[in-house]
């Protein structure tokens, strides 16, 4: 009898072989160096070793026997934890520089993406710091370079949002997410620019998820899951934060992104909350954050916030077991902040003789 055909290849393989072929093709290179890099993040070990250290100067030694290298060599005696700070994010800048120079054009707007949360952060900041009449070049070196572009520092002569806008957002990629919350002309306070904040990474991250979704395929499952996460976390946070303020439940309600685990009965709830009990409650029901809430109240040695950097620790970490994506280069990033992060507590815990609270990190690997 003859042998029977092999069943024909389903159009679903095929597309995605085809999926594969194209990524290598276009981004194979910069996903290699990006899953190299993440496997200089450190380790459980290492950071036993920066626990143990008595002074700056031993993390210095550790730190130069792992991935950063003699990142801190030239810096002079005694080092301080700002510098171990400034030097760490000037590392993960010029890693995150070379992916860029080497990324094909859809990547490259995908990075872009990424820059944009950082252009809103100093936004903010210079603004929060012209109210309370800081010095601008002071500010400026507190921006990170990732968000930096050619006009920020004008920012600082700007006495309302309107005049903001015109005269530096509307040539920055941030003048799409701005129309809506620097067109007016009300003075800045510290709660305008706290809405201005809120409602710029609502426009930011809405477009973001949009783009993400558009681009399909694994990018579109691993971001989504990752971006989801972030809309919950700024309707979980802005809702505690204006808790007893003068912002109005209808004000909140307009910063809430409108996607997300929580939206929309989620977030319905956290628009009607009055108390921390009932944000508690507003959420309950989405497993997730019932038990972060829970966590929190029974260890107080942590914060939500710390929980909120754990789940995110998680999801970014589960990135990388998807190839053929573009989630790895973001998750990347963010595993890398929390890594910053991390030293910077060991560090303030060593130079203040804090070593009782030296292991409240965020663990990573």
């Amino acid at each position: 009898s003859p042998v029977p055909l092999p069943p024909p290849q389903s159009s679903c393989w095929r597309r995605k072989r085809a999926e594969m072929i194209t990524f290598n093709l276009d981004d194979g290179f910069t996903e290699a160096v990006v899953r190299g890099y993440r496997s200089g993040i450190l380790s459980q070990g290492d950071y036993s070793n920066l626990g143990q250290c008595d002074g700056l100067e031993d993390m210095r030694m550790h730190l130069a026997v792992t991935d950063y290298g003699n990142f801190l060599q030239n810096e002079p005696s005694p080092l301080q934890t700002m510098t171990i700070s400034e030097k760490c994010t000037e590392k993960l800048v010029e890693e995150f520089n070379y992916i860029r120079c080497n990324a094909s054009a859809e990547l490259a707007k995908f990075l872009d993406y990424i820059t944009y949360g950082y252009m809103i952060d100093n936004v903010i900041l210079l603004l929060t710091g012209t109210l309370h009449e800081r010095d601008t070049s002071e500010l400026l070196e507190k921006c990170h370079p990732l968000g930096k572009f050619q006009s920020l520092a004008t920012l600082a002569i700007t006495t309302s949002p309107k005049d903001a806008y015109k005269l530096v957002l509307v040539d920055t990629p941030l003048a799409v997410y701005a129309q809506k919350c620097f067109t007016e002309s009300q003075d800045f306070t510290e709660l305008n620019i706290e809405v201005i904040r809120n409602t710029l990474y609502k426009a930011y991250l809405e477009d973001f998820y949009a783009y993400t979704q558009k681009l399909g395929g694994a990018t579109a499952d691993v971001m989504g899951e990752i971006l989801r996460f972030e809309a919950d976390r700024r309707a979980i946070n802005i809702t505690i934060n204006s808790l007893d303020t003068e912002l109005t439940k209808e004000g909140r309600g307009e910063l809430y992104c409108n996607f997300g685990d929580l939206y929309p009965e989620g977030v319905m709830r956290l628009e009607r909350a009055d108390t921390q009990d009932a944000v508690r409650q507003a959420v309950e029901s989405f497993g997730q954050y019932r038990e972060l809430f829970q966590e929190d109240q029974f260890n107080r040695d942590k914060s939500l916030e710390d929980w909120f950097f754990e789940y995110e620790v998680k999801l970014n970490k589960l990135a990388f077991e998807q190839q053929f994506q573009y989630g790895v280069f973001y998750a990347y990033m963010k595993l890398k902040e929390q890594e910053v992060r991390n030293i910077v507590w060991i560090a303030e815990c060593i130079s203040q003789d804090q070593k009782s609270r030296i292991n409240q990190y965020i663990p990573i690997f």
